[in-house]
């Protein structure tokens, strides 16, 4: 069974948020570290070279495949600012109605920079997210 590249190291944190180059995107990293530190209690680990993850939980598939994974968390890419909700947006229609100007993927909630969206609906979607996924795998 193949390893997944993404794993968590002991990079620091605060010294990959300082390599961003984006100013704007660094700013906006470094409020999305102190809102998420929050939010989940945890403390932020790198996973790979370029995620800023929170917390963990063990999943099994059906299949046999497992692994370990973060809650939620972000990471400053080139093109955006993406956003880790695991949970998926299926259950959260009403929140994404409200928060501003994204797109998404399956699990990615893509925005150019924080002040484009709602904070507090931000802060709802991550908490509820966070929920259902230790809800599902504790």
């Amino acid at each position: 069974m193949a390893t997944l590249k993404t794993q968590p190291n002991n990079v620091n944190v605060l010294d990959f948020l300082n390599s961003v180059e984006n100013e704007q995107r660094q700013e906006d990293c470094k409020i999305l570290l102190e809102l998420f530190t929050e939010l989940t209690n945890e403390i932020p680990k790198m996973w790979g070279e370029s995620i800023v993850g929170f917390g963990s939980y063990h999943y099994k598939y059906d299949s046999g495949r497992e692994g370990d994974w973060f809650l939620t968390g972000f990471s400053p890419r080139k093109q955006n600012l993406t956003i880790y909700i695991i949970a998926g947006f299926n259950e959260y229609n009403d929140i994404l109605q409200k928060l501003g100007k994204f797109k998404t993927s399956s699990s990615c909630l893509y925005v150019n920079k924080l002040s484009d969206i709602d904070i507090d609906q931000l802060k709802m979607l991550v908490k509820k997210s966070v929920d259902t996924i230790k809800k599902q795998y504790n």
